[in-house]
């Protein structure tokens, strides 16, 4: 039963099949891992999650800084940011209620063998047990019936830092910031989210979070997308997925069994200008 985890699809649908072509994808006998992002930017963010959500147990998906942008906006958790939003035919949808059901319940984190996949990457001090444990803290958080009040508090950029001492909504903030927002973190984990590109754009003190020197999680395999910028990203114990299909690049997907790459290139209606 082979494994293909996918980057960021962002609403890129007609690439998104083209891939599971490209990868002779079987949903009755192979696993999909999906790093977050299904929605947002791309033409076709609707049929995107609709066609994840149908996949059922074939398809494990951890939740992105889009996703969550979804439910922030479906629960009022935020204000619409910008033209280039593509989730209002989701918001709008028939069956809106039971695809926001099934995303809010989806993980942060995916941990399994030798590989952990989070959306985004991991604090320095924290293990990949222990990232497992803080993800389902937000899962629980999501999936229980009073969802609205997190999400209504799960926006900002503080505290910048975990602490073991955080209770609340301050705590399961910081959380979602590491693993759905984070690229750089100074050595002791304080996160600066504003810098984005080339991980030579680093602000002072600051590295790319897997770059950090005694990172707990190093000894696992970290299985991420977000930041497109890095391009397809293969090290010894990083998968960095996010190949920047959206902005016109490829859509890239590993089999994890032996580490194959698959891509397609963007379909032309699919991209956006980076201008």
């Amino acid at each position: 039963m082979p494994t293909y985890a996918i980057g960021d699809i962002q609403g890129c649908y007609d690439s998104f099949c083209r891939l599971l072509d490209a990868c002779a994808f079987d949903a009755a006998c192979d696993q999909l891992w999906l790093v977050g992002d299904l929605v947002n930017r791309g033409p076709q963010s609707l049929q995107t999650l609709r066609h994840v959500r149908n996949l059922g147990n074939a398809a494990i998906t951890v939740l992105g800084n889009h996703d969550l942008y979804l439910l922030m906006m479906a629960y009022g958790g935020a204000r619409k940011r910008g033209r280039d939003d593509t989730i209002q035919p989701i918001l709008d949808a028939p069956d809106r209620e039971e695809l926001l059901d099934w995303l809010r319940r989806r993980p942060l984190c995916h941990c399994q063998g030798e590989f952990c996949m989070v959306h985004a990457g991991l604090l320095p001090q924290w293990t990949v047990e222990q990232a497992d444990q803080l993800g389902r803290e937000v899962q629980t958080a999501l999936s229980a019936d009073d969802f609205q009040e997190f999400i209504r508090n799960m926006w900002g950029s503080e505290p910048a830092a975990w602490s073991d001492e955080l209770s609340g909504w301050a705590r399961l903030r910081v959380i979602v910031n590491a693993m759905t927002r984070m690229r750089f973190c100074t050595p002791a984990g304080v996160m600066e989210f504003i810098s984005k590109g080339e991980t030579s754009n680093a602000p002072a003190g600051h590295l790319p979070w897997f770059e950090v020197p005694g990172r707990q999680s190093a000894s696992k395999t970290l299985v991420t997308g977000h930041w497109s910028a890095l391009g397809l990203k293969l090290l010894p114990n990083l998968l960095a997925l996010d190949s920047g299909c959206l902005w016109g690049n490829h859509l890239s997907a590993v089999r994890l069994d032996d580490r194959q790459v698959f891509q397609v290139s963007c379909a032309q209606e699919e991209a956006r200008s980076t201008g």
